[in-house]
């Protein structure tokens, strides 16, 4: 196998979570769930993952998943902004993520589109 010398920046991509959350200010978005869908892009240090080839020394995405599902999932949020810049800061709690960008749709917003979308981003 041939070795090559390349950047073991790895980017990760967690593609349309869809859960269900209480999110805008009207009294009918107040009193009932509405689909929201996640996409999150992280960039993190995969160097060890690589070397080691073992998932302790990996970025364990299924357990920011995991956080991300119990802070949004039936729960209240006033603003797509603020909701967008919690999940992004779950993200960033995990300190191997240098860059991650947050971008949440909230489906059938508006009358004539088919989502409105806040994405948010953060680096170290």
């Amino acid at each position: 196998m041939t070795k090559v010398s390349c950047d073991h920046k790895a980017r990760v991509q967690i593609k349309d979570l869809l859960l269900r959350a209480y999110i805008g200010i009207k009294e009918e978005e107040i009193n009932n769930q509405q689909d929201v869908i996640i996409n999150v892009c992280l960039t993190y240090d995969a160097t060890e993952a690589i070397n080691r080839n073992e998932i302790t020394a990996a970025l364990n995405y299924r357990t920011i998943t995991k956080q991300i599902i119990g802070h949004v999932d039936g729960n209240r949020f006033a603003l797509l902004e603020r909701l967008t810049h919690e999940v992004l800061n779950i993200v960033m709690e995990h300190g191997a993520v240098q860059w991650a960008q947050v971008e949440i749709d909230k489906p059938h917003a508006l009358r004539y589109a088919e989502s409105v979308s806040v994405c948010l981003e953060a680096h170290r």
